[in-house]
């Protein structure tokens, strides 16, 4: 939060900053920044020709829509309905930017923003002023100040961003673990951390070379948090669905348009990175490396390999099951029950196109669910639904991984215990203690890929050609059509049911058949497997396992002379 004092500080016009040549740079960095941007509107389209031709009738045509507009819709009398966000980001946005474009200063919109968007809403770095939307606030008090040429609100833009720079423990932000948090408890790297990268670069890139330009030391944060926290979740030209929120169930492959936000918010944001950053994020846009990335705080876990990658969905005491608002995925509430989704080479598009508006939201790939229905909405809206979980997270060599998740389901009295070890050349999922009260069978869906592919059934064992193959115990069920569906069926209210199952990615029909997979133990108070020399166990409760011994919760990795203890209670 930045003190009162600070705040005023920042308010004030710097020494040097009444110089004539200060606004035309500002003005003309603003141009260079929009015109990285495609046209988000026909207006826009026609400002970028006007800046091309400089034909006075285009201008004039621009000025009076925006005219027009102020007039008739975002003015100072007018009265906030609806969503608080079109009227302090994203009208005024659009209109400072239309209106700078075509050097066409108009008071009344001017007016208009200062009363929309009062000098609070940057003076404390809570509520809806945070993160994304401080990006943005700041951004449109730094175009209204360009616009009305007022240095005040120039240093007001550039102090109040400083606090989406540091890292936080809780709430929206930046994480040192790379996550990024949005409305309190939804990760969203996809979506609202793009826009705050673009909305960062943008604010850099206009300060260039002016009294205000933006030193701060804790910009480190965001370039490192651009390999830690963001690109892993970018595959095969495609952002990943478990950073996104509730912009999942919007348009058919939103993936890859969050794919290009996020590699356009970068081009903008390494205009002010050091040269080598720029050249690594380049290199990882297209393909980065293989490792573990397991991000605590945000209750994401992503694993690649060469030729494979997983990634990994849950929900804690701090992290949703899901989001909806503005009526926008409502039936997303499995997605935090252990999603796992996963990607052989070329599958790009098994969770794309229109897969949330077709696969069955009570069959999401790794989860395990209570068949008890949902209404739409189910749990609360913006991330609501947070579960009392604190077990939720895991131990990382940055190779290998145990994760775990205590699961209480939404809306539902299921309880279990899961986990995922994830290897070189599979990923071993346990699950124990099922529990559960709700009149309804449970299930665990082992895969649930839109497929129409060959599945070869044997003992313990099932192989999907062109994708990978499975092992199990137990009894499979399996249903093909438009999706291959794979699940265990724990029965009408189970106690204490259990699953084993391992995803083999890519592997051909002879190594399915022949792989083995060695578990210790998969009981509620311990979950174990060994594999290579490597150990990995989650303590949910202290105890010995496999010559290991903990008296707290733990999740533990273990080779000859070396071991890794995290306490995985979600931070």
């Amino acid at each position: 939060m930045l003190s009162r004092r600070a705040f005023l500080a920042g308010a004030l016009l710097p020494a040097t900053a009444g110089r004539d040549d200060a606004w035309p740079t500002l003005e003309r960095n603003w141009v260079a920044v929009s015109s990285r941007r495609e046209p988000q509107s026909p207006e826009h389209a026609t400002a970028r020709e006007f800046r091309q031709t400089g034909d006075p009738a285009l201008k004039r045509k621009i000025a009076d829509e925006v005219g027009r507009l102020v007039r008739e819709a975002y003015h100072a009398g007018a009265v906030k309905t609806g969503n608080w966000w079109n009227w302090e980001i994203g009208a005024p946005k659009r209109l400072l930017d239309l209106a700078i474009l075509v050097g066409h200063r108009d008071d009344d919109l001017i007016a208009a923003v200062d009363h929309f968007v009062r000098p609070w809403r940057l003076q404390f770095y809570r509520g809806t002023s945070t993160a994304a939307n401080r990006t943005d606030l700041c951004l449109v008090t730094l175009l209204n100040g360009i616009l009305s040429r007022d240095p005040r609100k120039i240093s007001r833009a550039a102090a109040a961003l400083s606090p989406v720079f540091r890292y936080v423990t809780d709430g929206d932000g930046l994480y040192r673990d790379g996550s990024f948090i949005q409305h309190s408890t939804v990760p969203y790297q996809g979506t609202y951390g793009a826009s705050m990268l673009h909305g960062i670069g943008a604010i850099l890139m206009t300060l260039r070379g002016t009294p205000w330009e933006i030193t701060d030391p804790a910009l480190r944060n965001v370039f490192d948090s651009v390999e830690h926290g963001f690109l892993p979740f970018l595959h095969e030209g495609r952002m990943m669905d478990l950073v996104s929120g509730r912009a999942i169930a919007r348009r058919p492959y939103g993936d890859r348009r969050r794919a290009r936000a996020l590699t356009d918010a970068l081009d903008l944001l390494g205009e002010s990175a050091p040269a080598a950053r720029r050249a690594r994020w380049r290199e990882l846009i297209e393909r980065p490396p293989a490792g573990h990335r397991l991000m605590p705080a945000s209750a994401r876990a992503v694993h690649r390999r060469d030729s494979w990658v997983a990634a990994l969905s849950m929900a804690s005491h701090r992290v949703a099951h899901y989001e909806h608002g503005n009526g926008e995925n409502l039936r997303g509430w499995h997605t935090g029950a252990g999603m796992l989704y996963w990607w052989g080479e070329g599958h790009g598009d098994h969770y794309s196109g229109d897969f949330w508006h077709t696969v069955d939201p009570y069959r999401l790939p790794g989860t395990t669910v209570s068949t008890k229905r949902l209404p739409d909405g189910a749990g609360g809206a913006w991330g609501e639904n947070c579960p009392p979980a604190r077990w939720v997270g895991g131990a990382s060599d940055g190779v290998h991984a145990a994760v775990g998740q205590h699961l209480f389901g939404l809306g539902s009295t299921l309880q279990a215990r899961k986990s995922w070890i994830f290897l070189d050349d599979m990923v071993v999922c346990l699950g124990a203690g099922i529990t559960c009260r709700d009149g309804v069978p449970v299930e665990t869906i082992v895969d649930n890929r839109r497929t129409r592919a060959k599945l070869t059934l044997g003992k313990g064992w099932a192989h999907l050609e062109g994708h990978g193959g499975y092992v199990f115990d137990g009894s499979l069920r399996v249903d093909q059509g438009e999706y291959t569906t794979l699940w265990f069926d724990h029965g009408t209210d189970p106690t204490d049911a259990r699953y084993f199952y391992a995803l083999l990615p890519n592997a051909d029909l002879a190594t399915t058949r022949a792989a083995r997979v060695t578990v210790v133990a998969n009981t509620p108070a311990h979950q174990a497997v060994t594999a290579g020399g490597l150990t990995a166990v989650n303590f949910w409760r202290p105890g010995t396992v496999a010559g290991i011994t903990v008296n707290e919760p733990s999740a533990v990795l273990y080779r000859p002379g070396h071991a890794l203890v995290a306490e995985p209670q979600n931070s």
